[in-house]
């Protein structure tokens, strides 16, 4: 009889991680790499390597992110993990950076995703509405 799935040697998709670490503390790098270390484990991903950029004024090019697109030509690559949007760093380069890596025919996938804001929605005023004025079921003449 064949082993289950779950007891077989299975390769897990392989993604590369990129962080963008401008005057960041030691204890702050160490948490963004792992929490990208355990979002890996918890989605079974293989995290393969972290490309790092430590310069505020690198543009979409720097070495760190031309790195990281060397490694998704890659075969089996399956994207690139951030720990938000803004590691790809201003809008503009993000924006450009995102392209590219979808270009690569990659994935961007994003430990902390985007807060949209909260807009509550009001209960139906048809719902909620009760005029002084209407006599209820029970009290009309039949």
């Amino acid at each position: 009889m064949e082993p289950l799935t779950e007891h077989r040697l299975v390769s897990r998709p392989v993604v590369y991680g990129f962080l963008r670490l401008v005057r960041v503390s030691e204890a702050r790098q160490e948490a963004l790499a792992a929490s990208l270390a355990e979002y890996c484990r918890s989605h079974e991903l293989e995290l393969s390597g972290v490309f790092t950029e430590r310069e505020a004024s690198a543009g979409p090019g720097s070495a760190a992110f031309t790195g990281l697109l060397d490694v998704l030509a890659l075969p089996d690559v399956y994207g690139v993990l951030a720990p938000a949007a803004s590691h790809l760093g201003p809008r503009a380069i993000a924006a450009e950076r995102d392209r590219w890596i979808k270009a690569a025919g990659s994935r961007l996938l994003l430990v902390r995703r985007p807060h949209h804001s909260y807009k509550p929605t009001a209960p139906s005023p048809v719902a909620c509405r009760h005029s002084p004025g209407t006599a209820s079921l029970l009290e009309t003449e039949t």
